[in-house]
C-alpha cells in the first residue's frame, strides 16, 4: 500500500519540471502542470497534492485507489487519468469546472453519474466496468441530460449492455464506442442515429446485431454522416450507392403499401387478373386456387370472391381438349380411336 507524499509528487514530474536549487518546494509544486504518477501502487491521495495549483494533467491509472481523490484544490485540471483501479463510485469532480477529458475504464462503477456540473466535459471514457455477474452499466438521466451539451466523445464498450437508449439526448455526440456489448435493435439504432447528426465515428465489433443481414449497408444509411464503421473508413462512392439503393427499396415500399390499402393487387401478377391453379396434392385430378401469400392481408373477402368467379367463368369457356389415343389395326396402320369420358 502506498501512499502519495510530496516526495512521490516530486519524482512524478518529466525531465522539464526539474525542481531549481533557489526554489522552495512549495513553489515548485504549484507552477507543476503534469503530473505522472501511474502504476505506483497508489491506494490513497494526501492533501499534498492541494498544493499542485496549477495542475492541468493527472495521471492516476493502474493504481489501487478505491475512490476519486478530493481534488477541490486543483480546478484547474482539465485532463483526469483514473482507469484501471478500485473505484466504485463517481464523486469528488464537482469543483472541476474545467475539466474536458475523464478516464474511468476498468474500474468497478455501476452508475453513470454525478457528472452533472461538468459543462465542459468533451470525452468521457467507462469501458469494461468490473460489474457483478448479470449486471449492466447504468445511466442517471440528469448526468445524461447535463452531458448532453457538451459531451462529444464517449467510450461504453464491454458493459453488458442491451440497450443504449438513455443515450439519445447526446445530441453533440462524434464518436461512440460501445463493442463487446448485447446490442441487437436495429430499429433502436436507427431512432437514436437520427438524433445524433455529428456521429462521424462508430464501433460496435462483437454485439449480436453485427451478424444481422447487411449489417453494414443498414448502419451507414442510418448514420448519414459517418466516415468510420468498426475501424474501417467509408468511401463516399460506397455512401452514395448505399443511399440510392436504399431510397430505390423506400419507393418500392410506399407502391406496395398503396397497392394494399387499394386492394390493386392485379398489379402483382403481371396483368394477369386470375389467379393461378394449382393441383390439390390430395386429389391432382380436381383443379384448385391458391392465393399467393403477399394477397392475403391486402385483398378484401368480397375482391376475391369476384375474382375467383371471374376465373372459373373463363375457364369454363375453354374448349374442351382433344383426347384421342392411337390405335394398331390388323394391317398395322395406327389409327386414332376417341376415348369417350363420361
Amino acid at each position: 500500500m502506498v501512499k502519495l507524499t510530496i516526495d512521490l509528487i516530486a519524482r512524478g514530474t518529466s525531465g522539464y519540471t526539474k525542481k531549481k536549487r533557489d526554489e522552495s518546494m512549495s513553489q515548485y509544486l504549484r507552477r507543476l502542470t503534469h503530473l505522472y504518477l501511474e502504476d505506483r501502487n497508489i491506494d490513497e491521495v494526501s492533501d499534498e497534492l492541494s498544493m499542485c495549483k496549477n495542475l492541468s494533467v493527472l495521471y492516476l491509472y493502474d493504481n489501487q485507489l478505491n475512490r476519486i481523490p478530493m481534488l477541490h484544490q486543483n480546478q484547474n485540471i482539465n485532463m483526469l487519468y483514473l482507469q484501471n483501479n478500485d473505484i466504485c463510485k463517481i464523486e469528488n469532480l464537482t469543483p472541476l469546472s474545467r475539466l474536458s477529458k475523464l478516464y474511468l475504464g476498468g474500474n468497478c462503477i455501476t452508475v453513470l453519474e454525478g457528472l452533472d456540473k461538468l459543462d465542459n466535459l468533451q470525452e468521457l471514457h467507462l469501458e469494461n466496468q468490473r460489474l457483478p455477474p448479470g449486471e449492466k452499466l447504468l445511466f442517471d438521466p440528469r448526468t445524461i441530460r447535463s452531458l448532453s451539451r457538451s459531451l462529444q466523445v464517449i467510450n461504453v464498450s464491454g458493459n453488458n449492455l442491451n440497450s443504449i437508449s438513455d443515450l439519445e439526448c447526446l445530441i453533440m455526440i462524434q464518436q461512440f464506442h460501445a463493442t463487446d456489448n448485447q446490442l441487437m435493435d436495429m430499429k433502436e439504432l436507427a431512432n437514436i442515429f437520427g438524433q445524433w447528426h455529428r456521429l462521424w465515428r462508430l464501433d460496435l465489433m462483437g454485439n449480436p446485431l453485427c451478424h444481422k443481414a447487411k449489417y453494414r449497408d443498414r448502419v451507414i444509411v442510418m448514420a448519414s454522416h459517418l466516415e468510420i464503421l468498426d475501424g474501417k473508413e467509408i468511401s463516399e462512392t460506397s455512401r452514395q450507392f448505399l443511399r440510392n439503393w436504399h431510397a430505390s427499396k423506400e419507393v418500392q415500399k410506399k407502391k406496395r403499401e398503396e397497392i394494399y390499402r387499394k386492394g390493386n393487387v392485379g398489379d402483382f401478377l403481371d396483368g394477369n387478373k386470375e389467379l393461378p391453379p394449382v393441383k390439390d396434392p390430395r386429389n391432382p385430378k380436381v383443379p384448385g386456387y391458391m392465393m399467393p401469400g403477399y394477397m392475403m392481408k391486402g385483398l378484401p373477402r368480397k375482391q376475391f370472391d369476384e375474382l375467383l368467379a371471374r376465373t372459373t367463368t373463363n375457364m369454363s369457356e375453354k374448349p374442351e381438349p382433344d383426347r384421342t389415343t392411337p390405335v394398331k389395326a390388323r394391317s398395322g396402320i395406327l389409327r386414332s380411336k376417341t376415348l369417350i369420358i363420361s
